[in-house]
């Protein structure tokens, strides 16, 4: 039996985990079904999960709003971890962290017989192990790049903010969660090696969001500037 985790990224039911859910599971508005979410334009029995010689596949039950995979629209679709499927106003990431670690590092493996790089050529001290998603997310084949950086990992929120601090750190991430849920929504997948895919302006989007977040780090790094 295959036991499947789902994290759920956005809409009413963000921040829930569910992990090593036996197959097949059901997802969906009403009580009985193996994720529950609070979504009103998530139908009563939106999608089913269940495992078909060895994969991993996701049916739409004739749901009201349909669902999508990676931004696709689907009835049938084989799921790899990492899958992002949005139903209703809910985005549900497929995958632990660890099943996600691995096929990223497949994914680079492929890449880099490609192009004949290798990955420990550029691996600094402190850095995670390959095949962490902290190392697989942040790998890069230019050894320049981030020559006097740390491997980024998720930061300690601080302790003992006041009610207002708390909230305008809150309005903060929020802020750059709904941008960044934007970016998401608007990305393809393409071909075999399953690059994904902006369009111009959302690059420039993402740009931006970068540059807003380069002046916000500069104000808090000076803040009498």
């Amino acid at each position: 039996m295959t036991e499947v985790t789902l994290r759920v990224l956005d809409g009413a039911n963000r921040g829930d985990i569910f992990e090593n859910l036996p197959t097949p599971i059901t997802v969906g508005r009403e009580e009985g079904n193996s994720i529950q979410l609070n979504d009103e334009r998530v139908s009563r029995f939106h999608v089913k999960i269940q495992d078909d010689q060895e994969n991993i596949v996701l049916t739409d039950l004739e749901s009201t709003n349909g669902t999508k995979v990676n931004g696709e629209e689907i009835q049938l679709r084989i799921l790899r971890f990492g899958d992002v499927i949005h139903v209703g106003r809910s985005l549900l990431l497929y995958g632990s962290r660890q099943q996600i670690a691995e096929r990223l590092a497949m994914l680079r493996e492929m890449d880099s017989a490609w192009t004949g790089e290798d990955p420990s050529r550029i691996m600094k001290e402190g850095m995670p192990a390959a095949g962490s998603l902290e190392f697989e997310l942040n790998w890069d084949s230019d050894p320049d790049l981030e020559g006097t950086l740390h491997t980024p990992v998720v930061p300690e929120l601080p302790q003992r903010l006041s009610p207002a601090q708390a909230a305008q750190l809150s309005e903060l991430l929020e802020y750059v969660h709904i941008r960044l849920r934007h970016l998401i929504n608007s990305g393809k997948i393409k071909g075999v090696s399953e690059r994904v895919v902006l369009e111009s302006r959302q690059w420039q989007n993402l740009l931006d969001l970068q540059g807003q977040l380069a002046e916000l780090l500069h104000s808090i790094g000076e803040p009498d500037a």
